[in-house]
Formats: structure tokens, C-alpha cells, sequence
């Protein structure tokens, strides 16, 4: 079979090395791939926002599966495009991927789902925010609702921090914000829990631990990713057991009352707080660096 796989990143390349260890498979096209992928598959020059010319590759090429590495194009809705023209896709559609693509959507689903997560508040513009954050106590989590590469959430250990994180995020840092979230702070130690499913079952698909702030000790901004680990040394079978139970299931149940069952890579960040999880956010893909450390495995 042809497989096509769409992203750029270390993320793509590792997909590629592990396609390429199945007798299944022919041929391997990226779209637009690296320098890593163009040793193992076939570079394909076309803007991944661009469905039509997509449809138009697969179709000519006779690919069979299309996986889509970033979230950007699975919240854009190109799994539905693809799907629309009968073609295989291995990703979320377009309503289940706004579990990465608003983080509101996510924070709503675990109120109702009762799904352990941070306290928040949703605000609307800066001055119910700043004055929300007058009253609050420090540190505090300021996010953008939307897609933000890994770099909208600010870690506010004080007032004026805070204030201008959500000056930023008003002001379009990280594209037109509407809303924004402020939630407490976790004090704990971070764990990335990955599931795959087809859309009606699911299994586990290991841990990784990755390190999203700049400087030593964790001191600077987040960024998209510093480097990870797998898995996480925090794994034990019952801390899996309560982040399956309290977590993935009702999130899988609360898609399935909104008619958007997962497929795909599902990536739960979590913050663990004696052997109890939290769900800090969800990325509807395999993350990048983390499937570097998975997928070898």
C-alpha cells in the first residue's frame, strides 16, 4: 500500500522510520516532509492547508492512509475533507479536534464530565480578567484559548505577569482571541499519557515526559518542546488504571455524546500530585518531541 504523511517535523520523520518497518507498505509520500523523511520516503513540495491539492495528490498517487502528524490541519478540519472523497485518514475530524483547538471546549467538557482538572475561569476581555487576577492567589496559569505551538501558556508567579500575559494574548499574540483562560496552578510533576484508537476501541500507547521551558531548571518561557524521555518514571499500573478511568474514558464518552468518536493519537498532558492525575490539556496527535522517544519503542 502507499501511505501519505502529512508534517515537517522530527515527529513526521519518526513516523516515516516506523512505516518504513512494515512489509504492508510500498511507498511512503510526505507532505512537505525534511531533510529526515526525504532519505526514507518522498518529499511531496505542497502547503499543508491546501486540501484541494491534497485530495488531488492522493488521488492521483492511489494512496490508501492518509496520517496527519500537526494538529493545525486536523483543527482545520482536513480529515473531513479527505474523508468527504472516501479517502482512508488516520486523525480526528473536525469537532473531536477541538480538544486541542480551544482549550475552553476542553475546560467545559471536564466540568461536565467531572474530570479532574485545575480550577478556571473563562474571560472575555482584559478588565474582568486583570481584575480576576487581582484577587487571585500566586503563581496562576494564563492561556490562550486557541492553537499557540506549544507558547501560549503563561506560568504567573506574579500580578504584573499576569496582567501583561493577558495583554498579549488580547492584543493577537497568538492569532484573534475572544476568550482566554486563567486557572490555578498545579504544583506537581508532569506526564504525557498517549492512547491510539480507530474510533471505537482504544489502547494505551505508552508515557514520555517532555521539557517545555527554556533555561536550566525550568526558569524560562515554554517553547515548543526542549527534548523528552520515555516513558514517563512516574508510571506505575495504578496511576494508569485512574488516569484511564477518570480521564480518558469520560473525555471518549463526552466526544461520543457530541457524535465525534476519536480517531487517532490522543495525548493527555497530565500533572501527577501523590499518584493522582490532573488533566492539565489534550493535543489530538502524537506529540512532538515525544513520538521521537515513543515510537522506537
Amino acid at each position: 500500500m502507499n501511505v501519505l504523511i502529512i508534517g515537517s517535523g522530527g515527529r513526521e520523520h519518526a513516523l516515516c522510520v516506523s512505516c518504513k518497518k512494515s512489509e504492508n507498505i510500498n511507498k511512503i509520500f510526505c507532505i512537505p516532509g525534511n531533510a529526515g523523511t526525504n532519505l526514507i520516503a518522498k518529499n511531496i513540495s505542497i502547503d499543508v492547508n491546501n486540501f484541494e491539492k491534497i485530495i488531488n495528490f492522493v488521488k492521483k498517487n492511489e494512496i490508501e492512509i492518509v496520517i496527519i502528524g500537526p494538529e493545525k490541519p486536523l483543527v482545520d478540519g482536513i480529515v473531513d475533507n479527505l474523508e468527504k472523497h472516501n479517502i482512508k485518514t488516520f486523525g480526528p475530524n473536525k469537532l473531536a479536534s477541538k480538544l486541542e483547538g480551544s482549550k475552553i471546549f476542553t475546560k467545559k467538557l471536564c466540568d461536565k464530565y467531572k474530570i479532574p482538572t485545575a480550577k478556571f475561569g473563562i474571560f472575555k476581555n482584559s478588565n474582568d480578567a486583570n481584575n480576576f487576577v487581582e484577587k487571585c492567589n500566586l503563581p496562576i496559569v494564563v492561556k490562550a484559548d486557541g492553537l499557540a505551538s506549544g507558547k501560549g501558556v503563561y506560568i504567573c508567579n506574579e500580578r504584573d505577569e499576569a496582567i501583561n500575559a493577558i495583554k498579549e494574548i488580547f492584543d493577537g499574540k497568538f492569532g484573534l482571541a475572544e476568550e482566554l483562560l486563567i486557572e490555578e496552578f498545579l504544583d506537581g510533576e508532569e506526564m504525557s499519557f498517549f492512547i491510539i484508537s480507530d474510533g471505537e476501541t482504544y489502547l494505551p500507547f505508552g508515557t514520555a515526559q517532555d521539557h517545555k521551558r527554556v533555561f536550566e531548571g525550568d526558569r524560562g518561557k515554554n517553547t515548543g518542546g526542549m527534548g523528552a524521555y520515555s516513558p514517563s518514571r512516574l508510571e506505575n499500573d495504578n496511576l494508569n488504571n485512574k488516569i484511564i478511568k477518570k480521564i480518558i474514558n469520560p473525555t471518549l464518552k463526552g466526544l461520543k455524546d457530541l457524535n465525534a468518536n476519536f480517531k487517532g493519537f490522543l495525548y493527555a498532558g497530565l500533572m501527577i500530585k501523590n499518584n493522582e492525575p490532573f488533566l492539565i490539556e489534550y493535543n489530538v496527535r502524537m506529540g512532538d518531541p515525544e513520538c521521537q522517544t515513543i515510537l522506537p519503542k
